[in-house]
């Protein structure tokens, strides 16, 4: 019975129970990334860290206790869990503080921003951003093939720049394409269609290719947004029928 009650505030999504908890760990993680804001150490940092970070330990365990509910695979469950990518990240919020119980562990200083994955802890509290990435779960083939073939466009058209595009810029003397990852990082900006301007072609081929880069960018973008879309409806008129079908089983 207080199994399924600590389910039902962990993992619950109208219960006051789970809507306080919800906005806590909201709470509790933002404060916790309070000493990624500031340029200087302050007193109340170990304060911070030790106080969030026993909490985030609590949440691991308690997640992990009920991991049968979750997973439902009975006894399994409990070996499992440790290896889902929630769980990864629930560890990896709490690898930072290791350096608090002993000095010697410096090696975690020099990874502090380890606890950028605590942002990540939010994406339990949202279950519009866990169906998002359920979506990108179910489309990761298309979305896969759209990606590889972004990178091999990068690649080809870096490698067309690189070799037609003068080192320096004869009309002003800058520095141009100096190196292979220039080239890599004005065909990723130009494919994103966002072009800082830092860098940029001088010969008519190099300009054409610009141009071709950039049309060809719209597209890539477009492609996986139209797929995503599209599925994203899907889920929202299956979760209105279910909607409507637990609505109806309750008036019979």
């Amino acid at each position: 019975m207080a199994k399924q009650v600590l389910y039902s505030i962990l993992e619950g999504e109208t219960g006051i129970g789970a809507k306080i908890y919800n906005i806590s760990t909201f709470i509790v993680v933002i404060i916790s990334l309070l000493p990624l804001m500031c340029m200087e150490s302050q007193p109340w940092f170990t304060t911070i860290e030790i106080a969030t970070t026993i909490l985030f330990v609590i949440d691991y365990l308690a997640r992990w206790y009920i991991a049968d509910l979750t997973i439902n695979k009975s006894t399994r469950s409990y070996m499992e869990y440790p290896f889902h990518i929630m769980a990864i990240i629930d560890v990896l919020s709490i690898l930072p503080a290791i350096s608090l119980i002993n000095p010697a562990y410096k090696v975690f200083r020099c990874i502090r921003l380890i606890k950028i994955f605590r942002v990540f802890k939010l994406l339990r509290l949202s279950r519009s951003i866990v169906l998002f990435f359920n979506i990108l779960k179910l489309e990761r083939r298309i979305l896969f093939s759209v990606l590889l073939i972004a990178l091999l466009y990068i690649f080809v058209t870096a490698l067309i720049m690189f070799n037609v595009e003068p080192k320096i810029n004869p009309e002003t003397g800058a520095k141009t394409f100096t190196s292979f990852f220039d080239a890599i990082y004005w065909a990723t900006v130009t494919l994103t269609t966002v072009g800082y301007g830092d860098l940029c072609p001088v010969t008519d081929i190099g300009r054409c290719i610009s141009m071709i880069s950039s049309l060809f960018g719209v597209a890539v973008i477009a492609l996986p947004s139209g797929v995503i879309t599209a599925r994203y409806l899907d889920e929202l008129r299956e979760a209105r029928k279910e909607h409507s079908n637990k609505k109806a089983k309750k008036g019979d």
